[in-house]
């Protein structure tokens, strides 16, 4: 899988905004485009410095169910990182491997998961919420999604913008 494929989840933002960190080395274009994420757009959002690392174990094609493939991954946040409001278009189960982290969807109460608990997002969902809830500590999730394969596997969602 190509990092491309990957950049949506690699949208994050650290609790304080101190520092990034990318699980692949970040060329001099990228590490510009990070410096500048206040008024770079990807998509129609903004897209900030990362603070996560973003590990692809598996994709394969869902037999049966032409069109559509199952895709594998772990996010690492670092601590007091959260990613930017997104959705996936997609069926995403998450399990929490180490940390703790907080997740909320949109129209939902927020929630703190542990290690050996699981979260549902489903394919209209925005996810408003998702971060490490540590200012100390990295988290890090197990991914499973069930997706298109011609869409991305995350897009960024426009922010509410106050008055």
């Amino acid at each position: 899988m190509t990092s491309e494929r990957l950049r949506p989840f690699m949208s994050a933002v650290p609790l304080p905004l101190i520092g990034h960190a990318r699980s692949r080395g970040c060329s001099l274009g990228l590490t510009a485009a990070l410096l500048l994420w206040p008024i770079h757009t990807w998509a129609t959002d903004v897209t900030p410095a990362s603070a996560e690392q973003v590990a692809e174990l598996m994709t394969r094609d869902l037999v049966g169910a032409p069109g559509k493939e199952v895709l594998m991954i772990t996010v690492k946040y670092l601590a007091g990182a959260a990613s930017l409001p997104h959705r996936h278009d997609a069926q995403v189960f998450v399990y929490v491997l180490e940390g703790e982290v907080t997740m909320q969807l949109q129209g939902q109460a927020p929630v703190t998961l542990r290690p050996g608990q699981t979260f549902y997002e489903g394919p209209n969902d925005i996810h408003e919420v998702s971060a490490n809830a540590s200012q100390t500590a990295p988290a890090k999730i197990l991914v499973f999604m069930l997706k298109d394969k011609a869409k991305p596997a995350s897009r960024a969602v426009p922010t509410k913008s106050g008055p």
